[in-house]
């Protein structure tokens, strides 16, 4: 049965739904993050919004209070969703590297098997043009092709990610090209939320000391949920209100995460920097791209095709075009009939002198008789040259040993001279 693109994902990405929805390795930090928002909101709504549904008059303008924290918060959810559950610009990978990037150099080569084998090059970075300025990329080993600019492979998710920003734990997946927007929105809408709950919060306070004319301690110590909201919400809010305030800086720049960090030192020419205002319109006003990878379609079989190599390496030709296994095993067989056909001949020339000799001379000693055909008979001796094909590959060239070779020669010669001595 064919199996499906999430099936055999080589990522660490986990997969829900028939793989609709994708997430990272660490997807389980997602229901922390979901606690740390619903759990707040719902204490917000009973012990404070609740309270103050007819502190204003007329009496329904206090259940706007209620109505947009509920609204809020899962506008902040459905943001989240749309950050952790989506691709966020992976890169499908190569089943093989680019083969148009191979090169080889004559200048470089390899000795093997008394032949010059040229040394293959493959090229670990190349320039491309972005807005008229030369820029670097790498290539992946994993992913076996050439990131593109602003791309970066994620080593938790282990893929390439397009405008690689970082890897937030906090939501479970990356954040690239087509998250990036859902991610800023997410924690900016965060911020403001704290902003809501503790203001809300700190209004119930100061409702509490008119109606009972107290201190702000005896307020406190009438609705203690409130306190602790904007103790929990004045916390959240360095933590979202910083983050905001950060990618808000690199939104105007137009830089990334992963940018900012690696090569602040550098002093390198931001070529991706386009005016604040284009920036931001980069960011916010452009269409999302649709995701390159269809995670739910069926896996097709690649037909492996064997790689054409120059037609000067004719030996290499020959031992990429077939299986190196029957190669080996034909090699083997070709060597061994050899073989067999040289001690054939001389058991033969012996059994003829023998025989020759029991009519017209003396009797040969048997133990020489023994030492010979015991040598015709040793276990033929093969020996395997290991050599690296331009391709990388391992392919076998066997051939028989010069040992096997000279014992051959040495019982040929030796059964020629003993026939002629009845003749002489």
């Amino acid at each position: 049965m064919a199996k499906r693109v999430f099936e055999v994902w080589r990522g660490s990405n986990k997969f829900i739904l028939g793989g609709r929805l994708i997430f990272g390795p660490d997807a389980r930090s997602l229901i922390v993050t979901l606690l740390l928002i619903i759990v707040p909101i719902i204490i917000f709504c009973v012990f404070v919004a609740r309270h103050l549904r007819h502190e204003f008059s007329p009496d329904n303008v206090g259940y706007v209070i209620l109505v947009m924290a509920i609204i809020f918060t899962i506008y902040v959810l459905v943001l989240l969703s749309l950050t952790s559950a989506r691709d966020p610009g992976i890169i499908p990978r190569n089943s093989h590297p680019p083969e148009e990037e191979f090169r080889y150099d004559s200048s470089v080569s390899v000795e093997v098997g008394g032949r010059q084998t040229p040394s293959l090059q493959f090229p670990r970075t190349k320039e491309v043009m972005v807005n008229g300025i030369p820029v670097r990329v790498k290539y992946c080993d994993t992913c076996m092709l050439y990131r593109p600019p602003r791309c970066s492979h994620c080593s938790i998710c282990n893929n390439c990610v397009e405008r690689f920003d970082h890897h937030c734990p906090w939501v479970g997946q990356c954040i690239g090209l087509r998250n990036y927007r859902y991610f800023f929105m997410f924690v900016s809408s965060s911020t403001l939320l704290c902003i809501y709950v503790f203001s809300m919060s700190a209004l119930y306070i100061k409702v509490l000391m008119d109606d009972y004319q107290g201190t702000v301690w005896k307020a406190m110590k009438e609705s203690p949920a409130s306190v602790i909201l904007m103790v929990y919400s004045f916390i959240s809010l360095w933590f979202v209100g910083g983050l905001t305030g950060f990618h808000l800086y690199l939104i105007g720049t137009n830089q990334t995460t992963y940018e900012n960090f690696r090569y602040r030192a550098d002093n390198r020419i931001n070529v991706y920097d386009l005016g604040c205002f284009d920036n931001f319109l980069e960011v916010f006003c452009t269409k999302v791209k649709p995701s390159k990878n269809n995670f739910r379609a069926f896996v097709q079989e690649e037909v492996q095709q064997k790689p054409t190599l120059p037609s000067t390496q004719e030996t290499d030709v020959e031992d990429s075009g077939g299986d190196p296994r029957s190669k080996v095993e034909d090699d083997l067989d070709i060597g061994e009939d050899l073989l067999k056909i040289s001690q054939r001949r001389n058991i033969e020339e012996l059994d003829e002198d023998i025989c020759s000799r029991g009519s017209n001379g003396p009797p040969h000693n048997t133990s020489e008789m023994d030492s010979v055909l015991s040598s015709d008979h040793r276990a033929p001796t093969i020996r395997s040259d290991t050599r690296h094909s331009s391709w990388g590959r391992r392919s076998g060239s066997w051939e028989i040993a010069p040992e096997v070779l000279a014992n051959s020669t040495v019982t040929e010669s030796r059964t020629y001279s003993t026939s002629k001595e009845p003749h002489q």
